[in-house]
């Protein structure tokens, strides 16, 4: 169960960096083009680590299935960021959040040719966290339009594919050689897709977009955090078994859970940035999914 405690630890720091990149996006780096060159750009940095963690060539094939899972990861990444930028919150992250597990466990389902799957017991968990996880986030009156469901199904289909592709990384290589491969093909994208068209090209370079001092220390920070979640993330998906992938995406419930006890303290000092309406009505609705995420955490933890 190690994969469950690691998962538990990555999704407390996202909500951290959720808020900080919430921060970024509306005020200080408001193109999430140019945002999302930069976290993929900055993930060249993980070859500081080659000589100290076994790196190693493995076979073409491992090198082009590496590359793709981390191009694809920066590639949802951007849409994640877009949809940010386009929509509240509070109308996509319910739609993302709850489509991932389902099209991880489908890709893991399809993939497997049915073989990898999920217990009667496991399967009550996921249900338990994903309606869990749409109940803590969703509003009333703010459910998705058109355009916003469009470019959530886009990146939760993006982000689970680059998922279990990073699972099957894992599966034919060691962990760190793996994910340095990933991350190489995340700033692969970064570079070639970002950098080479012409229109994005003219606005990080000509633009000479500039970060304002105190944003530039909050975004190396919220960058080094997200690093740390990304790593911890790759390892839970390294050591869980393949259909427990959806799990780990499933659990995401509980960043949920710890965005909900942040933001009731946060919205009252930044209001501009973090609103959080409290009353009766929708403290029940959170208590209530937080009552469902916790039955799913439980039936994991002592399943067997």
């Amino acid at each position: 169960m190690s994969w469950l405690i690691i998962t538990i630890l990555v999704y407390l720091i996202l909500a951290i960096v959720f808020l900080v990149d919430k921060y970024l996006l509306t005020w200080s780096i408001p193109n999430p083009k140019v945002y999302t060159f930069y976290i993929g750009a900055l993930g060249i940095f993980i070859l500081i680590l080659v000589p100290f963690v076994g790196f190693y060539i493995p076979r073409v094939s491992q090198i082009i299935l590496s590359i793709l899972a981390g191009a694809i990861f920066i590639y949802a990444l951007f849409w994640f960021n877009k949809a940010l930028s386009l929509f509240e919150a509070s109308r996509v992250v319910p739609a993302i959040g709850s489509l991932i597990p389902f099209f991880t466990f489908g890709l893991v389902y399809i993939s497997t040719f049915g073989k990898e799957t999920l217990s009667f017991l496991e399967g009550i968990a996921f249900l338990l966290l994903v309606f869990g996880s749409i109940i803590i986030t969703i509003e009333k009156k703010k459910f998705v339009n058109r355009k916003s469901l469009q470019i959530s199904i886009l990146t939760a289909f993006l982000l689970s594919l680059s998922f279990v592709l990073a699972k099957y990384v894992y599966l034919n290589q060691s962990f760190w050689s793996g994910y340095i491969w990933i991350r190489i093909g995340g700033f692969l994208m970064a570079i070639c897709f970002f950098l080479f068209f012409p229109e994005i090209r003219e606005e990080i370079l000509k633009k000479k977009v500039s970060f304002p001092k105190k944003t530039i220390g909050i975004f190396l920070s919220n960058q080094a955090a997200g690093a740390i979640a990304n790593i911890l993330q790759n390892w839970a998906i390294a050591l869980a078994p393949l259909a427990y992938v959806a799990l780990i995406n499933a659990l995401q419930g509980i960043q949920y859970v710890f965005l909900l006890i942040f933001t009731v303290f946060l919205s009252l000092k930044f209001p501009r940035i973090l609103k959080e309406e409290i009353s009766k009505k929708i403290l029940f609705q959170k208590i209530f999914a937080i009552l469902l995420i916790g039955a799913g955490l439980v039936i994991l933890a002592f399943k067997g």
